[in-house]
C-alpha cells in the first residue's frame, strides 16, 4: 500500500513539473517562477474555454473570474494594498470624461500657482483583459506617484466584473476602445479640464502597455494631426507596443512563437477578436495569407511602413527571412478593411503623420512576440524626425513590466518600471 502511494505520489509530481516546464532561454531570470506563472494562466484559458464549450459563459469572461480569485490571493500577501488604487498621500477619485469612466491619482497639491505634469495610461490586456490584477496596477501607480511626486495619473475604466478598462472584447470591437480612448483624451486636453487639475498644458503624456501602447501611439497621431486641438500631448510612453496585424512571421514572432507570458498564437486571436474576425481564419494569419501580394489595396507604400527587412538591424533580423505570399485570400482585406486602418493598426501611419507627434520612449522585449513592432516604431519615427528613446532588455519577456510584485517579482520588470519613470522624470 505504501509502495502504491509512493508511485502515485511521483508520477503526480512528474506529470505536474511536466506540465509547468517549458524551455526558456537563458537569458530569463527566474525561470521556475515564470513557468509557475504560466502553468496557471493556461490552466485558466484551458478551464475558460471548456466552460464556453459546455454553454455556461463566454471564454473571456471566465477567464476573468480566474483573475480575480488570482488578485484576492494576491492581497492576502500585499496587505498594505488591500483597496485597489490606495496609495499614500495620493487622492483617487472615479469619474468620468466624455462619458467614459476614469480613475484619477491626484497627488498633494504644490504651492499655490504650482503647475502639475499629467498622464493619460491606457492598460494593456489584448483588447479583452486587463492587468493581472488590481494589486499590481496599484502598485505600478504608487511607484509613479512616489516617483514622480508632481505627476496625474488617469487610468481609463470600465466597471465589469471589477475591472478597470476602457471597453473590452466580446462586448466591443474595434472601433469603440479607440473611441472611448480619444474621447476621453480630448477632454482630459482641453484647457477648462487641464486647470480644474492645475495641469501644465506644455507637459502632458499618453501612455500604455501591449494593447494599451497599441491605443495610445494610435491617440497620439490623431491628437497631432487635429488642428482643432490647441493642447496636444508632449511625449508618448509605449511599452511593447501592438502595432501591427499585417505580419505575424516578423523574427520575433518567430523566435518568441512560444514564449510566455504571450504566444503567437495568442496575439493572433486577440487581433481577431478586436478587428471582429472568424477566429475560423486564424490559419490565415499564421502564413500570411491576409496580407498576400495580390491584395492591391496593400500598396506598396504601405508595405514598407512594415518592412522588417529594412526596418530593422542585422542583431534582430538575425537568419530570419520575410514570408512574402503570392496569392492568398482573395478579396480579404477589402471584407476586413480595419487591417489597413491606422487607429488600429499605428505602425502605417504615414511619414507626414509621424513627423507631428510627440517624442517617444519605446520599451522593447528580447523575449517577447511584439518586439520588432516597437523597434519598427522607433526606426519609423526617428526617420520622421521625431526624438526616439529606445529601451530595450535583452532578459526581458512580455508583461514583465507589471511584474513588480512578491510573489510575482521579476528583477526585469523592476528594472523596467524604474528606467520608465526615470524617462518621465527628464522628459516630461
Amino acid at each position: 500500500m505504501r509502495l502504491l502511494s509512493l508511485l502515485l505520489t511521483v508520477s503526480l509530481t512528474l506529470a505536474l513539473a511536466y506540465y509547468i516546464y517549458i524551455p526558456l532561454p537563458d537569458a530569463i531570470q527566474q525561470p521556475w517562477k515564470l513557468m509557475m506563472l504560466n502553468a496557471y494562466l493556461r490552466t485558466a484559458f484551458h478551464v475558460a474555454s471548456l466552460k464556453q464549450w459546455l454553454g455556461y459563459d463566454h471564454h473571456t469572461r471566465s477567464l476573468l473570474q480566474f483573475t480575480f480569485g488570482f488578485e484576492g490571493i494576491l492581497k492576502e500577501f500585499l496587505s498594505s494594498e488591500s483597496s485597489a488604487g490606495a496609495v499614500p498621500g495620493v487622492k483617487v477619485s472615479d469619474i468620468t470624461f466624455a462619458g467614459i469612466p476614469v480613475r484619477v491619482y491626484e497627488p498633494p497639491a504644490g504651492g499655490e500657482g504650482h503647475l502639475r505634469r499629467g498622464l493619460m495610461y491606457f492598460h494593456g490586456g489584448g483588447w479583452a483583459f486587463g492587468t493581472t490584477s488590481e494589486s499590481l496596477i496599484s502598485k505600478i501607480v504608487r511607484y509613479l506617484a512616489e516617483g514622480c511626486s508632481s505627476l496625474k495619473i488617469a487610468k481609463l475604466l470600465k466597471r465589469d466584473h471589477r475591472t478597470i478598462k476602457y471597453r473590452l472584447y466580446p462586448d466591443a470591437h474595434f472601433p469603440v476602445p479607440y473611441l472611448d480612448c480619444l474621447a476621453a483624451a480630448k477632454h482630459f486636453l482641453s484647457p477648462e479640464v487641464l486647470a480644474k487639475y492645475s495641469i501644465d498644458p506644455d507637459r502632458v503624456a499618453v501612455a500604455g502597455d501591449s494593447a494599451g501602447g497599441n491605443l495610445a501611439a494610435a491617440v497620439a497621431q490623431e491628437i497631432s494631426v487635429d488642428d482643432s486641438m490647441s493642447v496636444k500631448f508632449s511625449v508618448q510612453a509605449l511599452i511593447y507596443p501592438v502595432l501591427q496585424a499585417l505580419d505575424f512571421n516578423t523574427p520575433s514572432y518567430l523566435q518568441n512563437q512560444y514564449i510566455p507570458l504571450l504566444y503567437r498564437t495568442n496575439m493572433i486571436q486577440f487581433w481577431l477578436q478586436y478587428l471582429n474576425i472568424d477566429l475560423s481564419l486564424m490559419p490565415e494569419f499564421f502564413v500570411n495569407n491576409h496580407s498576400a501580394l495580390q491584395h492591391s489595396s496593400l500598396t506598396p507604400e504601405l508595405r514598407s511602413r512594415l518592412d522588417w527587412n529594412v526596418l530593422l538591424t542585422q542583431k534582430y533580423k538575425k537568419n530570419y527571412n520575410p514570408v512574402i505570399v503570392e496569392k492568398g485570400s482573395e478579396g480579404f482585406l477589402k471584407k476586413v478593411p480595419s487591417l489597413l486602418d491606422v487607429r488600429a493598426v499605428p505602425l502605417l501611419a504615414g511619414p507626414e503623420v509621424l513627423a507631428k507627434c510627440p517624442r517617444a520612449y519605446i520599451l522593447t522585449c528580447e523575449h517577447d512576440v511584439l518586439r520588432d513592432d516597437g523597434l519598427m516604431y522607433a526606426r519609423r519615427l526617428q526617420d520622421a524626425g521625431v526624438a526616439v528613446t529606445s529601451d530595450h532588455y535583452e532578459d526581458g519577456f512580455h508583461g514583465c513590466f507589471s511584474l513588480t510584485s512578491w510573489p510575482l517579482e521579476f528583477d526585469v520588470g523592476k528594472r523596467a518600471l524604474r528606467s520608465y519613470l526615470n524617462w518621465l522624470q527628464n522628459n516630461l
